[in-house]
């Protein structure tokens, strides 16, 4: 996955918020960490990547969802094929968000695979597997609201996983569970990306875990100034730390 020059713009009581990247590469098997406090962007980043939302201008977005298969998404987007979107979000991405996004008419069992299911995939044992690695096998015939929070995140990584995506997109995905699991939940990622030739992106505060992990980390810088009657807040992911 590889964008420059992108931007994205929101404004609400007078203050403006502006999302600025100016370029970020994250190759096949590559791993990278969006850090930043709360409110600097990292979700809507994530969002972005993962064609949810559409940014107000980019000069260039591709997926290398494959060693021969490269999508240009900026084109897609320049000429509204949204609907081609679609099927690249369904195939070749894996997304958790903050809030887990299960199914509550779905048992976890058919929420860890649903991903599979659309795609005509096998039923191999990649749902059980990843299950027993989370520490939920033992829910697989609960439904969502039967389960904690922390459980409920840990289903939802099993299924960003379950179909082997070729980008894998983590919002905050050890922020609640316990410090084991934490650790299990980083290691599916990195795994991921050795194994499957995966881009992982993840938005965390678990800093000193991402320093242990040697991931590379990009932080914004945060800029500050008045237009008239409106403050503009501008965060610009330009800053790498290993």
């Amino acid at each position: 996955m590889a964008l420059s020059e992108l931007t994205k713009r929101r404004t609400a009581s007078g203050v403006t918020f502006e999302l600025s990247v100016p370029a970020l590469n994250v190759p096949r098997g590559g791993c990278f960490a969006l850090c930043g406090e709360s409110g600097s962007g990292k979700s809507t980043l994530l969002d972005i990547l993962a064609l949810a939302s559409r940014p107000d201008s980019v000069k260039t977005f591709t997926l290398h969802a494959q060693a021969r298969l490269r999508s240009d998404i900026a084109a897609l987007w320049a000429r509204g094929g949204t609907d081609s979107l679609a099927p690249l979000r369904a195939r070749h991405l894996g997304y958790v968000p903050q809030t887990g996004g299960l199914f509550a008419f779905l048992r976890v069992r058919d929420n860890i695979a649903l991903p599979r299911r659309l795609l005509g995939l096998p039923d191999d044992g990649t749902v059980e597997h990843l299950a027993e690695r989370l520490g939920v096998a033992d829910q697989l015939r609960k439904k969502p609201s039967a389960l904690s929070v922390g459980q409920r995140q840990r289903v939802a990584i099993a299924r960003a996983l379950a179909h082997g995506p070729a980008l894998v997109l983590a919002d905050e995905p050890t922020a609640s569970v316990d410090p084991a699991t934490a650790e299990t939940v980083m290691a599916l990622l990195l795994e991921q990306a050795a194994r499957n030739g995966a881009a992982v992106v993840v938005a965390s505060h678990d800093w000193a875990r991402l320093q242990q992990l040697g991931m590379p980390r990009l932080h914004p810088r945060i800029e500050r100034h008045s237009d008239g009657d409106t403050t503009v807040v501008r965060s610009i992911f330009d800053e790498v730390r290993q």
